[in-house]
């Protein structure tokens, strides 16, 4: 089974957002929407959902717009597909690869590929500069713009803010915290400051890790999953932590799986 995290360039519509929902059915795990960083995280399962929703999005927002503080080069702006259970990385490529090409045959959207070639954070800075699309045109498109397409193995999505703190003073944590395991910004949200943070090998550094090394630099407001986490992650931290770091069991890939299953069976 394969899990797509699709990160949407639109958080403000939520009227918008919950029309989509609607229609996508019960391979739909999660959604997270985000005023300030403008932003929909949609975390699903299989292939089908992907290409549905990237041509609702297309259709419905225009990056012209677009005003958050989350980076992005495109409406649907980042597609992952992530190996579960035992589906193979090599599907996981095959997936993202088809999915690019049906988002330059079907909707004219050009893509590049993150994985084995590059990473995320390198697509952000080279795109349209001296990195050309590996499908589609070889300019944005005008309203949608780009897509990342990747291929990944499970990460966390984990944002904390801190009290009484400047941008400047996010940045300085950011910095410290960023890591082969912790991609980190620094970015202030209003009149507050969050540490955004991508967790890549949650096994390794999870979200309690993170938490405990920024209460070291800051003080801390409060904390946010966005997406799910993997049951393994999770047994490794205590639960009478886990309403502090705001995790759940319902909260996990695998917890939001058994009950997609059941709802499927109930419709048999």
């Amino acid at each position: 089974m394969l899990e797509c995290v699709i990160n949407i360039s639109e958080g403000r519509r939520l009227d918008v957002i919950a029309e989509i929902r609607s229609g996508l059915g019960n391979d739909l795990l999660d959604i997270h929407s985000d005023y300030h960083h403008h932003r929909s995280v949609f975390t699903t399962v299989g292939t089908d959902i992907p290409r549905q929703l990237a041509q609702l999005c297309a259709r419905a927002f225009d990056l012209r717009e677009h005003v958050g503080v989350h980076p992005r080069i495109g409406i649907i702006d980042v597609v992952p597909f992530v190996p579960l259970d035992e589906t193979t990385m090599q599907e996981a490529l095959a997936a993202r690869n088809e999915f690019a090409e049906y988002a330059a045959t079907e909707l004219g959207i050009p893509s590049f590929f993150y994985g084995p070639e590059r990473d995320l954070p390198e697509i952000r800075k080279r795109a349209f500069v001296d990195l050309e699309p590996d499908t589609g045109p070889n300019r944005a498109h005008p309203t949608a713009g780009a897509i990342c397409v990747g291929a990944r193995q499970v990460l966390v999505a984990y944002n904390v803010w801190l009290k009484n703190a400047r941008i400047e003073d996010g940045r300085l944590i950011a910095r410290k915290l960023r890591s082969r395991e912790v991609r980190t910004l620094g970015l202030q949200l209003g009149d507050e400051i969050q540490i955004s943070m991508n967790l890549t090998a949650p096994d390794v550094v999870g979200p309690a890790d993170v938490y405990d090394e920024i209460a070291k630099l800051a003080e801390i407001s409060r904390a946010e999953l966005v997406g799910l986490v993997p049951a393994r992650a999770l047994a490794q931290i205590p639960k009478v932590r886990w309403s502090e770091l705001d995790l759940s069991k319902e909260k996990t890939i695998e917890w939001c799986l058994a009950a997609r299953n059941r709802a499927l069976q109930n419709l048999d």
